[in-house]
């Protein structure tokens, strides 16, 4: 049976390149949803500061803004881009977007990290009451 779909060329970390029908790329919600767009427009980005000449303050505070503004992104983007940034191997990128999220729930009550990422809380009262005496600590 063959295919008249577009075909995509996929090249994986080993420099080994794959050619397969659009559709099959399209298996993977990584790039069905375009994360990997994102992902190289984070490295382009990178790869270029790194090669800059100019490597004063202002353009790693440059930099800094252009990331805090690169994840101001809904929250399915962002766990995408946590996926792909681990699957990938792409340490900077996981970084920035684990702090990201470490910085949604900072401060927060366990009921407001439950509502800021929709979680329904499943204790009963009783076993709520028992985790938070057995984790004092953590509610200090």
């Amino acid at each position: 049976m063959a295919s008249t779909g577009r075909k995509i060329i996929l090249k994986s970390s080993d420099g080994e390149n794959f050619e397969v029908d659009e559709a099959v790329a399209l298996e993977s919600q990584t790039i069905k949803h375009m994360i990997l767009s994102k992902v190289i427009e984070y490295c382009k980005k990178h790869v270029e500061a790194s090669k800059s000449e100019d490597r004063s303050a202002s353009l790693d505070d440059d930099l800094k803004a252009w990331d805090a503004d690169f994840v101001k992104v809904d929250q399915a983007t962002l766990f995408d881009l946590i996926l792909a940034a681990n699957y990938l191997n792409i340490k900077g990128l996981l970084d920035l977007t684990c702090q990201t999220v470490a910085d949604m729930i900072k401060g927060k009550t366990p009921e407001e990290i439950r509502k800021t990422f929709n979680i329904k809380n499943d204790f009963t009262p009783e076993e709520e009451e028992e985790v938070r005496r057995e984790n004092q600590w953590a509610f200090e």
